[in-house]
């Protein structure tokens, strides 16, 4: 299987979670200005709507939409029952429902506060997100979104908490989502992924990771991640 991404993009939960399942999947980057991949394909032939993630079964069929893959990911393996509860159930409902509510009133909008065509609404894109997190900063009963265990949930929060230095979210207030940060970024899988996408930590937050190049535009510095 191949999959379609950028470096700490939001196709970085499905990678996280094909390494915490132990799934051999290529990374293919995109160019996010040219929607060229890093073997030469027209992305835009792949996934007509440009963006990342994408993942392409061996069979050549494409599956998009992030929540989707990590859902796929973990029925298609053996290992899938650790991070996705059983059909049926209601820690998998659970599961899908914090999917639900990562997509639409986190992931999104936080997308697009970093985008300057929506600079006219950022302030309230702003308030809608700082809203969303102080409400999920109180719901952590364990470590983990759902308590003790990892789930694909997790380690898409994590991606999108990881966005969150550069459009001014502070989680220093939020010590639930900043210790589950911390907790998610320490795994030994979690790591590896990093590593894989070239990401280093900050040296003055320790618990957020970007590329080099990032970094650098943004007068920062890192520390390269290491499993």
């Amino acid at each position: 299987m191949k999959l379609y991404m950028h470096a700490a993009a939001c196709s970085l939960s499905p990678h996280i979670v094909s390494r915490e399942l132990g799934l051999d999947i290529e990374l293919v980057e995109v160019d996010r200005k040219t929607h060229r991949t890093s073997s030469g394909e027209d992305y835009l032939a792949i996934n007509g709507n440009g963006y990342v993630p994408a993942l392409m079964l061996d069979d050549g069929k494409v599956l998009t939409e992030g929540p989707a893959i990590v859902q796929f990911l973990a029925e298609c393996s053996p290992e899938g029952a650790r991070v996705l509860p059983k059909a049926g159930t209601y820690a998998r409902s659970q599961v899908q429902s914090y999917l639900n509510f990562i997509t639409a009133e986190l992931h999104k909008p936080m997308a697009m506060l970093f985008n300057p065509a929506y600079e006219g609404a950022h302030a309230s894109l702003y308030e809608l997100v700082s809203k969303r997190l102080d409400w999920l900063n109180g719901q952590f009963t364990g470590p983990y979104l759902t308590g003790d265990d990892f789930t694909i949930a997790d380690a898409y929060l994590f991606v999108c908490l990881n966005w969150s230095p550069w459009i001014k979210i502070d989680l220093t207030r939020r010590p639930a989502l900043q210790e589950f940060m911390a907790h998610v970024g320490a795994r030994p899988n979690v790591r590896r992924a990093l590593q894989a996408e070239d990401l280093e930590a900050f040296e003055t937050d320790g618990i957020f990771f970007a590329p080099r190049s990032y970094l650098a535009s943004a007068g920062r510095s890192g520390t390269p991640v290491r499993p």
